[in-house]
């Protein structure tokens, strides 16, 4: 099949952009017990209803939330235009099942999208292959009424097809009635891992047809990697690993591949009211340093409130993860891995601008000697070196030759010299310019 992939320049950009921001919500805020409470409380379309029936974002201010994205120093945005639970938050002809009919009565997402481009923020959609609301959508074991013997006897006729068709007509509308669409990101295909087989993928979803239309519609679009057509090159631009921190760059078939990590605050996508292990900022500066350390991206997760504003906790980590970027973005932005000539040091990560020549080191744990060194025949061509913070120069040099011994250290290296007390930031940086 041959169906052509979004250019070289559509990568190049999503890429340099490296933080994004995800934003689960639907009307699973209002019970504010995770995004799957539907599935994880058996809870029937009827009883369901309320939430549909009571949904009325009073609070929605798309301008606000675009402008906390870019103080967080977010690049681009996925919303998801419809989660699991079927309900959809824009204008569609397909459904009744939509923000249109609730006491909500607007397309929230043509508000997201007019307001995030705004601010100069690119934009991606969501879209959930799974639907526990729509009538012809089949039982699997992921659904609300799965072991319901009543409700399978009532349903066991239901067509797929239809479902997929839907699925189209709807990718459609998204992808024709909102503007340049940058990204993506479809969810998912579902497998029995111990068993290992598909109980629903490219044959329910009928792939093959969607990522030609999705491809037709908006040619540079990036698609993510949750159709199950892994093995296609055309059916898929990017993987997801979702909820981890990788331990090297993600490979298929032996090659490194664009990825981005889909990570939230907490322990949930959506509004989870009584939720607490939430992550402080320090922890989420060195996740977002960590991809990048590793060529991905990272996609920040917020989940909105019913009313339509943000949690204030993740107002907090946004506020405090902008102050941090606001002063050391250029270790993010347009960077990469670092050249396997450098070592990376103890307790730290390497990020690198190949334009600029520019290598950072991230200190995630502060030497308690004010020396840390990098090892490396790339270390021979650093030539200046400062904190990024501040440009408060770092004076280096070589080490001395009994530390080299001791340490049975043969290869070229620089020692920095650093303050005794560690500078504000909560992951310091040094920059280091190269030849």
């Amino acid at each position: 099949m041959n169906i052509k992939k979004p250019s070289a320049e559509s990568f190049k950009r999503w890429q340099n952009n490296r933080f994004g921001m995800f934003i689960h919500w639907g009307i699973y805020s209002l019970p504010a017990r995770h995004e799957w409470v539907k599935n994880r409380e058996k809870i029937t379309d009827d009883d369901y209803e309320k939430y549909f029936r009571n949904f009325n974002p009073d609070l929605y201010n798309p301008e606000e939330w675009a402008r906390k994205a870019v103080q967080a120093g977010i690049k681009y945005a996925v919303l998801t235009t419809k989660h699991h639970d079927g309900f959809c938050l824009w204008n569609t002809s397909q459904t009744d099942y939509n923000s249109m009919n609730t006491p909500c009565g607007k397309d929230l997402v043509k508000m997201y999208a007019d307001a995030f481009r705004r601010e100069g923020i690119r934009i991606g959609f969501y879209y959930s292959l799974l639907d526990w609301h729509h009538p012809e959508y089949t039982l699997d074991p992921r659904h609300p009424m799965y072991g319901n013997s009543s409700f399978t006897e009532k349903n066991q006729n239901r067509r797929m097809s239809i479902y997929a068709e839907y699925m189209r007509r709807q990718i459609t509308e998204l992808l024709s009635e909102y503007g340049e669409i940058d990204m993506m990101f479809f969810d998912f295909s579902i497998r029995d891992y111990e068993k290992n087989i598909m109980i629903k993928g490219r044959r329910e979803w009928e792939s093959e047809e969607l990522i030609k239309l999705v491809r037709r519609l908006q040619p540079e679009m990036l698609v993510n990697d949750r159709l199950d057509l892994d093995e296609y090159e055309w059916g898929w631009d990017f993987t997801t690993p979702e909820q981890i921190a990788v331990r090297s760059v993600p490979l298929k078939n032996g090659k490194p591949v664009p990825w981005e990590a889909c990570h939230t605050f907490s322990g949930s996508w959506g509004y989870f009211r009584d939720e607490q292990s939430w992550k402080s900022s320090e922890q989420l500066i060195k996740l977002l340093v960590d991809t990048v350390s590793k060529g991905g991206n990272l996609l920040l997760n917020v989940g909105p409130t019913a009313r339509g504003d943000f949690d204030e906790r993740a107002n907090d980590r946004l506020e405090k993860i902008g102050a941090w970027m606001k002063k050391n973005s250029a270790a993010i932005y347009n960077c990469t891995c670092a050249p396997d000539i450098f070592t990376v040091p103890p307790d730290c990560r390497l990020t690198y601008n190949p334009e600029d020549k520019r290598l950072f080191i991230h200190i995630f744990s502060y030497p308690p000697t004010g020396e840390l060194y990098i090892e490396g025949s790339g270390t021979a061509g650093i030539k200046y070196a400062q904190f990024l913070h501040d440009g408060s120069e770092i004076q280096f040099g070589a080490r001395k030759p009994w530390q080299m011994r001791m340490e049975n250290i043969t290869g070229i290296v620089k020692s920095f010299k650093l303050p005794v007390l560690k500078p504000a930031p909560e992951v310091p940086v040094i920059e280091c310019f190269l030849e």
